[in-house]
């Protein structure tokens, strides 16, 4: 059995390393996962998702110099991406999810940071202010 670009391929986990693991198909190709092509999401430790000996589902991705490159997040189901336009807010936790225009939705984030950004400023102003004025009463 040879294999191409392109190709679904079942192999054993053979070996971990901290930048990938090492996989070795059924008829004897050994290739490498790289650590960002085993999983849709962040994952600091190889060994955190995959163990040696484990069998795994790889898309074979490139073959150069008999040196073969596997992904397994290929072979996974496609996650849903969030909308593009969610943004938290500075001044709370919720997030901003507005269906209108886009462009609105960013004039509001700008208008309200604005808004809280003066009202920080006076508070901080008046703050400085009566410092100031009570060091001027006692020299």
């Amino acid at each position: 059995m040879s294999i191409s670009v392109g190709d679904i391929v079942e192999g054993k986990v053979t070996g971990i390393t901290k930048f990938g693991a090492f996989v070795e198909c059924e008829d004897g190709t050994k290739g490498l996962v790289h650590i960002s092509q085993i999983s849709n999401d962040y994952i600091e430790k190889v060994e955190d998702v995959l163990k040696v000996n484990d069998v795994v589902k790889c898309k074979v991705m490139s073959i150069e110099d008999k040196k073969v490159s596997f992904s397994i997040k290929e072979c996974l189901p496609k996650k849903e991406h969030k909308k593009e336009f969610t943004k938290k807010t500075y001044s709370d936790d919720s997030n901003v999810d507005k269906e209108s225009n886009n462009e609105s939705t960013f004039d509001d984030l700008i208008t309200k940071f604005m808004k809280e950004s003066n009202e920080r400023l006076d508070s901080i102003r008046q703050r400085e202010n009566k410092k100031f004025s009570k060091k001027r009463k006692y020299n």
